[in-house]
């Protein structure tokens, strides 16, 4: 049993929780804006001023690996090993689509797919396929949504869609057993269980060394306010 300080800004998202052997104890987010630099830290400091007032020292952090936003990823690993190297403590990381589908579980327990998705621009989506017992059925990819997209899912039972990139996907998914379920977000509170789980396996990652799943590689873009040539 452990007491664990859980991070995630892999999307718009920004959201710390403190678990105690599995319970949730203290959380805190913002679903707001993006401003993911200046409030994760305020968060940070929030959760360990009640854990030092409630005598919990922690004795992990885990992270949100991704895939997902390039520079929320970036932000929130930082700190969570800045934290490990100053505590000396290990890092857990749990991928993205899984912490949104711990949270889909939680919600809808009624389907036999479940399938999270975050936009990625465009059609494309960051997906994969996980059964009822969140195990993994299709990898974790980057997809172009169209017509025939999970078809061998929807022609053997009921599959639920969510996370942002299910939006995008309601006008050219068309099936009876296609479900669609609105405001899933990856929460650190929807950690707590599978960073419990981690270390309890101690399914540590190598501090120094650990990079974020980005999935796909960065493609820097110029404003659209910045012209060639001028560097004002």
């Amino acid at each position: 049993m452990a007491c664990i300080i859980n991070i995630d800004t892999s999307t718009k998202v920004c959201s710390v929780a403190l678990a105690k052997d599995g319970v949730l104890i203290l959380e805190k987010e913002d679903r707001t804006s993006v401003r993911h630099a200046s409030l994760l830290g305020v968060f940070v400091a929030e959760v360990m001023a009640f854990a030092r007032k409630n005598h919990l020292v922690p004795d992990a952090v885990a992270v949100g690996s991704g895939p997902g936003s390039y520079t929320g990823l970036r932000i929130g690993i930082s700190e969570a090993k800045g934290l490990c190297y100053g505590w000396g403590i290990p890092l857990i990381a749990i991928p993205t689509l899984q912490i949104m589908t711990n949270f889909a579980i939680f919600k809808e327990q009624t389907v036999d797919f479940y399938c999270p998705m975050i936009d990625a621009r465009r059609m494309e989506v960051y997906t994969a396929v996980y059964n009822s017992q969140m195990q993994l059925l299709q990898d974790v990819s980057a997809m172009v949504v169209d017509e025939n997209s999970f078809s061998g899912y929807l022609s053997g039972g009921k599959v639920l869609f969510y996370g942002d990139g299910s939006e995008k996907s309601k006008s050219v998914i068309h099936s009876s057993n296609a479900f669609f379920l609105d405001d899933i977000v990856p929460l650190a509170s929807f950690m707590v269980s599978l960073s419990e789980e981690a270390y309890r396996e101690k399914r540590f990652e190598d501090t120094a060394y650990f990079e974020p799943f980005y999935l796909k590689e960065f493609i820097a873009t110029i404003a659209k306010n910045k012209v060639l040539g001028n560097s004002g």
